[in-house]
């Protein structure tokens, strides 16, 4: 399993180099100070788009035939996984369709609109977003691209792991990363798990939003409401049969689910001490340091900051 992933992301990285960012890897002394930990920051929220989604989607777009990309594509998104597939269409000369939930943040919709895809509303959560999108897309025979249910979407996420090692010759104890489909984490566990194997993967959700957490914790996944969440980009349901979640069940070392508050007080955190934009997602896993702030004291901690996508209403009530 681990090698086949890791193979995987190596083969995307080659498709998708001339397409995404090589991402700075930052060493924070100021996190370091608060945490107890040596805390390294994966920049994500430097990434074309402004999300780590750009990997997945280029990888899985740049699978598509002549005759498949002449159709274009349909995908559905809570708003960074369609601004990449937008930015990658648009790269690449196609039409792309993106279904997105009626409460999806304007900062995000309209940063998918700027690529030149068309958006369309559907449902009050992105998992009836992405049951619509693939509807259509079965209907029409335009190929869907899921943000998180697709080898070639995961295997592009396992190159930010790929790259995370190249710049970080002294093996990282600990790697959290934020999870909602799973997509990211399970690329990122099944690199390391083959190329570092004594790295703990840990992943971190908002209490408000966490499927794939309890879906692994009772064994299946499940169906569950979610809340509204400042982590918008890991909110939703997860697809029943989704492949990511064997990953998560079987590659992540441990889970962690944070509050609100504490999800804003990161967030205000990483603004304040680095003088840079993060989203909610982005700022889940310093939140989670604090439940584990005993068993990472003075680890080497890496931080994966996924985003920078957040729309200025939320900003200003964060930062209130």
């Amino acid at each position: 399993m681990y090698d086949s992933l890791a193979h995987g992301a190596r083969a995307a990285r080659a498709r998708i180099a001339r397409y995404v960012r090589e991402t700075p890897l930052e060493r924070s002394p100021q996190l370091s100070a608060l945490t107890g930990a040596d805390v390294y920051l994966k920049l994500e929220n430097f990434q074309v788009t402004g999300s780590f989604k750009a990997r997945g989607a280029l990888a899985k777009l740049t699978t598509l035939s002549a005759a498949e990309r002449a159709l274009g594509v349909v995908t559905a998104s809570s708003g960074n996984h369609g601004a990449a597939v937008a930015y990658g269409s648009s790269r690449l000369g196609m039409r792309c369709v993106v279904y997105v939930p009626d409460n999806a943040s304007p900062a995000k919709v309209a940063n998918i609109k700027r690529w030149g895809a068309e958006v369309r509303f559907h449902g009050d959560d992105s998992g009836l977003s992405e049951l619509k999108a693939r509807a259509v897309a079965e209907e029409t025979g335009v190929p869907y691209v899921s943000p998180y249910n697709d080898l070639a979407v995961v295997h592009g996420q396992g190159t930010m792991a790929l790259e995370l090692l190249a710049q970080m010759p002294e093996r990282p104890d600990a790697v959290i990363a934020s999870v909602g489909g799973g997509g990211l984490i399970s690329g990122i566990a099944g690199v390391l798990k083959a190329e570092r194997p004594g790295v703990e993967v840990l992943g971190a959700s908002p209490a408000a939003s966490c499927v794939m957490v309890e879906s692994v914790r009772r064994g299946g996944i499940i169906d569950q409401a979610s809340a509204a969440t400042l982590s918008d980009g890991t909110a939703g349901a997860v697809e029943h049969g989704s492949i990511t979640f064997p990953f998560c069940r079987d590659l992540v070392d441990e889970y962690c689910l944070v509050r609100e508050d504490e999800i804003k007080a990161a967030m205000k955190t990483i603004i304040a001490e680095h003088q840079m934009l993060v989203e909610g997602a982005a700022a889940v896993p310093l939140a989670a340091m604090a439940h584990w702030r005993d068993k990472l004291r003075g680890k080497r901690v890496v931080l994966v900051l996924c985003g920078a996508n957040v729309a200025a209403e939320t900003l200003k009530a964060v930062l209130a």
